[in-house]
């Protein structure tokens, strides 16, 4: 069978399965294979898979059809232009969260410190780490495996030197220290729509998705307790669902914020709520 008649079994395989993109995941995963990048697909579309290539390639596939993310079967997912490490046992890093990324890396200069608080993978950390000079960061978690995933990659991106890694329940582990910026992607989905999610997102960690009964928990926490960790100027910047812009906003204002702006993806959509402290 050569690369064009197996994409196209594989792709129909795929959308009778209901998964989203079909056809691009077919691509991935064959390319990923082949060990070649997808352009490559095209121009040598005639070329025919040896026995070995093709149950790999259907390995791969089958975990797909069983609705595992196309990044837990590879192990890898890019963000903010770096490729990072992932298992199940952290949230899969997604676009929007580059939102926060880029807002955080704008706004610390020079020999800053910050706080990632649910770290995850250490997208967020890490990135800001990579692509700011001289800043430090702590990251904490409550799960020993997503930060064993973290520390892998702060090692594999270079910036290992300049952070520090906490088990614990988000400020638990940082008694009486400050910070120039605390940032989060905390869990936000409300408790009852879990199980109405895409099917594969359900294979990502509850723990990194619920937010409790109105999905508002985890910011009541952070924002309430940062004014405690903050220097004078400092800031926190949150990720928040595209409807919780408002609450989130009402729950900085009660914590003594008054600088507060709500940033939106790409799509328009309120993505990101920052508030300076004073």
């Amino acid at each position: 069978m050569n690369v064009k008649d197996i994409l196209i079994k594989a792709t129909s395989k795929l959308k009778s399965a209901g998964i989203e993109n079909p056809r691009l995941d077919a691509e991935i995963l064959l390319a990923h294979t082949l060990n070649c990048r997808r352009l490559n697909l095209y121009t040598e579309d005639n070329k025919i898979l040896s026995v070995e290539q093709i149950v790999r390639f259907n390995s791969l596939l089958t975990k797909r059809l069983n609705n595992i993310p196309v990044a837990y079967i590879l192990q890898n997912k890019q963000f903010m232009s770096l490729n990072f490490f992932v298992t199940p046992d952290v949230l899969i890093p997604r676009p929007d969260t580059e939102i926060l990324a880029q807002l955080t890396i704008e706004n610390l200069s020079g020999d800053k410190f910050f706080a990632d608080l649910g770290t995850g993978s250490g997208a967020l950390a890490v990135s800001v780490l990579k692509y700011t000079k001289n800043s430090r960061a702590v990251a904490v978690d409550i799960s020993n495996a997503a930060l064993n995933v973290a520390k892998f990659n702060a090692k594999k991106i270079g910036v290992s030197d300049r952070i520090d890694f906490f088990f614990g329940d988000l400020f638990a582990p940082l008694q009486n220290q400050k910070f120039n910026a605390i940032i989060s992607n905390p869990p936000y989905i409300p408790t009852a729509e879990i199980k109405s999610l895409q099917a594969e997102v359900q294979t990502e960690p509850i723990i990194a998705l619920d937010g409790g009964s109105d999905g508002l928990n985890f910011y009541r926490q952070i924002i309430t307790a940062a004014p405690n960790y903050l220097t004078s100027g400092g800031f926190c910047a949150v990720e928040i669902g595209s409807t919780q812009a408002n609450a989130v906003k009402n729950i900085f204002t009660a914590a003594g914020f008054t600088e507060i702006e709500i940033l939106q993806d790409l799509a328009g959509l309120d993505r990101v709520v920052i508030a300076v402290s004073h």
